[in-house]
C-alpha cells in the first residue's frame, strides 16, 4: 500500500506565497470590515459592488499592467523579481491604488474604510523608495501591515484583538518563512519588511 505523498517544503512555500500575495490583503480586509462593523448594514448590492471595485483596482488592474510590462520587455516572471526591475510594477500598483482611493472617497465611505487603501499606499510608496537601494520583502511588509492595522482598529473601535492577532502573527510567520525557503529574500529583508509593514498599517489607520 502506497503512502500518500507529503508536500515538499518548496511546494508548501510556493503555495503560501501565492495564497498570501500582498495584493489580496485590501480585498480581504474590506470584506472583514463589511461583515463585522456597522458597515454590514449596507445593502448587499452596494457591498458587492465595493468589493468588486477594490478587487479590480488592487488586484486585476495592477496584475494586468505588470504582465503587459513584463511581456513588452520579454522577461520571465523570475526575471522581473530583480530589484532594479521592480520600480515600474510598484508604480503601477500605486497609481491603481490611488484610483481606488478616489472612488471610495467619492461614494462617501467612512474614513476608517478608506484608511485601508491609505495604509496600502504608504506601504507601496515606502517599498518603492527602499527598493532603489535594497530589496525588501513586500510579502512580509503586507503581512506586517495587516498586524499593524488590526492593532489600530482595535484602538479605534474598542475591541480585544488577541485571537485575530494570534492568527495574523501565525500567517506572517508562515509568509516570511516561505519567502526565505524560496530564497527570494534574506532574514534581514523579511524582518525589515514586517517591521515596516506594521508601522505603515498602524499609522495609515490611526491618522485617517
Amino acid at each position: 500500500m502506497k503512502r500518500p505523498r507529503s508536500l515538499s517544503p518548496l511546494t508548501l512555500a510556493r503555495t503560501v506565497s501565492l495564497v498570501f500575495r500582498p495584493s489580496y490583503y485590501p480585498t480581504v480586509a474590506f470584506a472583514v470590515l463589511l461583515t463585522v462593523t456597522y458597515l454590514s448594514l449596507l445593502p448587499w448590492n452596494f457591498k458587492l459592488w465595493l468589493l468588486a471595485v477594490v478587487y479590480l483596482f488592487t488586484v486585476l488592474i495592477p496584475w494586468g499592467g505588470v504582465v503587459l510590462y513584463r511581456k513588452a520587455h520579454g522577461w520571465s516572471a523570475a526575471e522581473l523579481r530583480h530589484r532594479h526591475r521592480r520600480f515600474v510594477p510598484y508604480l503601477l500598483h500605486i497609481v491603481s491604488y490611488l484610483c481606488c482611493l478616489s472612488i471610495i472617497q467619492n461614494v462617501h465611505m467612512p474614513s476608517f474604510a478608506g484608511a485601508l487603501i491609505v495604509a496600502s499606499l504608504l506601504l507601496q510608496c515606502g517599498c518603492t523608495v527602499i527598493n532603489i537601494w535594497w530589496k525588501i520583502s513586500m510579502h512580509s511588509a503586507a503581512a506586517g501591515a495587516a498586524v499593524g492595522a488590526l492593532v489600530a482598529y482595535s484602538l479605534l473601535l474598542n475591541y480585544n484583538p488577541v485571537w485575530w492577532l494570534c492568527l495574523l502573527l501565525l500567517v506572517a510567520g508562515c509568509v516570511m518563512s516561505s519567502r526565505m525557503v524560496l530564497r527570494q529574500h534574506s532574514l534581514a529583508q523579511v524582518l525589515a519588511g514586517f517591521a515596516y509593514g506594521i508601522l505603515c498599517g498602524f499609522i495609515g489607520i490611526i491618522l485617517c
